[in-house]
């Protein structure tokens, strides 16, 4: 395993979708992790989460996505950038979420680029 805990529980996540699974039971956790998994329940990429505090694990059932990865490296974008990174990883303009790191904390694309920050760039699926 590597040091990148995001990366680590997103490549989990995607490959148990490929294998057909239902959900997936990732066994490092981290508040980035659990932030990143929250914009993925809002966009309905998951269904649900469930956090083990005494195991240090989650349990993620999976929804309706195709593509879930993290991005490396993580670039920093500022706003006038976001609409190039957004190209970039997402297939066609309505279609997918890039999860951005702002000093207002975690926030998707849309959000960041209507408020006119920047921050740096986390993950991305769809």
């Amino acid at each position: 395993m590597s040091q990148d805990i995001v990366s680590d529980a997103l490549n989990m996540i995607r490959n148990a979708k490929r294998a057909r699974r239902d959900s997936v039971k990732i066994n490092r956790i981290s508040n980035l992790l659990i932030e990143v998994l929250k914009i993925m329940k809002e966009k309905e990429a998951i269904k649900k989460y469930k956090i083990d505090s005494k195991e240090k694990s989650i349990e993620v059932t999976f929804g309706d996505f195709t593509e879930c990865r993290a991005i490396k490296p993580r670039f920093t974008a500022d706003k006038t950038q976001i609409e190039k990174y957004r190209r970039r990883y997402l297939p066609a303009r309505n279609l997918g979420t890039i999860i951005i790191s702002t000093n207002k904390g975690l926030m998707t694309h849309e959000e960041a680029f209507a408020e006119g920050i920047g921050g740096i760039l986390v993950a991305y699926f769809y």
